[in-house]
């Protein structure tokens, strides 16, 4: 959403202007300044940032329509709190030791900094907390939702659905998500990844994917199948291995792989930091990476760059998804009603030491 995107009006705004009888709004200040909504709240909270001439022109506005802040009564006209609930459903040893959380949080957050939006970070862990925010979320506490990390029987969703709150997904339950969703190409990203290894020569390509319940971890691994299927490969049960996108669980899979199938040549690993652990194990088990094990991983994030060697990874726009999240729902916030929106951002292979 644009600076001078324009929120809903309540029944106090029409006309409003220091000569009438209504009080003037932030956006009629913004509009007599020839600036942004964001720009004129910056100048009202005193911030730094913004250049002498657009605080002069706000200052000038303000003086001649007379406008005075008050957000505890544009609340009770518009119904808005000026604040979106970011919400993660898993345990906070996850959120701090993937960097994926911390890539979409920073590109939500910049995309909110040019308005006046509050980003509330709420974790779910249990039934308890669960319900403590479908009342908080019931109450309408918050004006939309952006949930990551979505599981297939995950009520959340349906709790969005239903309180018609506006919501975006990063990610979704499948291919009929009626919520918003923004994510990477998983399966193409995937299917990218095995054909290069396949072209490399691997024989016996095996993978670690993410929970089943999740339908990136479901989709990741219908791209390794439809690559081996497309080199007319056969999809071998025993080369697939199921983990949980942590490192410990890229270590017990990789484990498990080699003990079923030590002729096993590469592995793709359905994220970095669960490729991390896997070749952790292939080190313990005496097995050179990439001379006799290739491994290969997706996210592109900072882990994938300091593993030994390098890491070839599946590269996804963690950030522009966080922004894009976070335009997505800020359209559905201000246009309430409007059709949902399905966003898929491109992903490619970064190729480095390990593959």
């Amino acid at each position: 959403m644009s600076q001078t995107a324009q929120r809903p009006t309540g029944p106090s705004d029409s006309g409003a202007n220091a000569r009438g009888s209504a009080r003037p709004t932030l956006e009629e200040v913004a509009a007599l300044a020839g600036v942004g909504r964001g720009t004129v709240s910056r100048v009202i909270n005193g911030s730094p940032r913004v250049s002498d001439r657009a605080r002069e022109a706000v200052q000038a506005a303000i003086a001649e329509l007379g406008y005075v802040p008050n957000r505890a009564a544009r609340t009770l006209v518009t119904s808005r709190t000026d604040s979106i609930a970011l919400i993660v459903p898993e345990a906070e040893t996850r959120l701090f030791s993937e960097p994926y959380f911390s890539d979409i949080i920073s590109g939500v957050a910049a995309e909110l900094s040019e308005t006046d939006m509050q980003l509330l970070l709420i974790l779910v862990r249990n039934r308890r907390e669960r319900d403590r925010l479908s009342a908080y979320l019931t109450a309408g506490r918050v004006d939309g939702v952006l949930l990551v990390a979505v599981h297939q029987d995950d009520p959340l969703p349906a709790l969005l659905e239903s309180l018609e709150i506006p919501s975006v997904l990063a990610g979704r339950r499948g291919d009929q998500e009626p919520l918003s969703y923004v994510h990477a190409d998983n399966a193409g990203g995937a299917r990218m990844a095995v054909r290069h290894l396949l072209r490399r020569g691997c024989e016996q390509v095996a993978t670690i994917t993410g929970p089943l319940d999740m339908e990136v971890a479901r989709a990741r691994l219908g791209g390794y199948r439809t690559a081996l299927e497309e080199a007319g490969r056969p999809y071998d049960e025993e080369l697939v291995m199921l983990a949980d996108f942590t490192e410990e669980g890229g270590r017990l899979a990789m484990r498990g792989l080699l003990e079923r199938r030590p002729d096993l040549d590469a592995v793709f690993c359905a994220s970095d930091v669960m490729a991390a652990g896997a070749m952790q194990e292939l080190r313990a088990a005496g097995r050179r990476v990439p001379d006799q094990v290739a491994v290969i991983g997706f996210d592109d994030s900072i882990v994938a760059r300091h593993t030994d060697p390098p890491m070839t990874s599946v590269r996804q726009p963690i950030e522009e998804m966080g922004r894009t999240l976070a335009r997505v729902l800020l359209d559905e916030i201000t246009e309430r009603g409007r059709a949902r929106r399905q966003v898929v951002l491109a992903t490619e292979l970064v190729v480095r030491d390990s593959a």
